[in-house]
């Protein structure tokens, strides 16, 4: 029987911090980027986390939307007034720790994905590479692009990813090109 009441207690404690992280969180973030901090807080698999957000999700405490083709999360006003009245749920321990980590692994998450690349197959010889930069879940800078070998769209993510903050700025220069030959005119004058 205690096995039976410590599964309920660590399947309440997890929804518990799902919200209350959610709940801390200015802007909205990923499965995956929710996934992150809550199993560097409290060491739950993967299935066990997606179990108790489809949960939450299902009793309309946490809410998810589309934006820029990427699915994300956020806590429901319906979550936010459920969260002081199930709060105490959450050790006292688990809660300093997120409010510790919380911070670490948010900017750690903006990092990877501010510079997101993929390729879609469309045939065995034709690929869609997307290569964006993304700030504060905001899409800055786009590309889209076309690669005749499987080979050659992971070769362009790879560098992509590698080197999105050399080739970002090389774009832009060409775009903006009649300004800059302008200024470097005027400049030699």
């Amino acid at each position: 029987m205690t096995n039976k009441n410590d599964s309920t207690a660590t399947l309440a404690e997890n929804k518990v911090l799902i919200l209350y992280i959610l709940d801390q969180i200015e802007d909205n973030i990923t499965e995956s980027g929710l996934f992150k901090i809550i199993s560097s807080i409290n060491n739950v698999n993967y299935f066990y986390f997606k179990q108790y957000l489809t949960d939450l999700i299902n009793s309309k405490l946490v809410g998810e939307y589309t934006k820029d083709d990427e699915q994300l999360l956020m806590i429901t006003s319906k979550g936010k007034d459920s969260l002081p009245l199930t709060q105490d749920l959450l050790p006292g321990i688990v809660k300093l720790k997120a409010d510790n980590l919380l911070k670490k692994e948010l900017s750690s998450i903006e990092e990877e994905s501010s510079v997101i690349a993929e390729f879609i197959p469309k045939s065995e010889n034709n690929y869609t590479i997307k290569c964006k930069i993304v700030e504060n879940n905001e899409t800055i800078f786009e590309v889209k692009t076309y690669a005749g070998s499987r080979e050659r769209a992971k070769n362009i993510v790879e560098n992509w990813n590698s080197n999105a903050s050399n080739i970002y700025p090389k774009i832009l220069e060409l775009l903006f090109g009649d300004e800059n030959d302008k200024m470097n005119r005027t400049s030699d004058k």
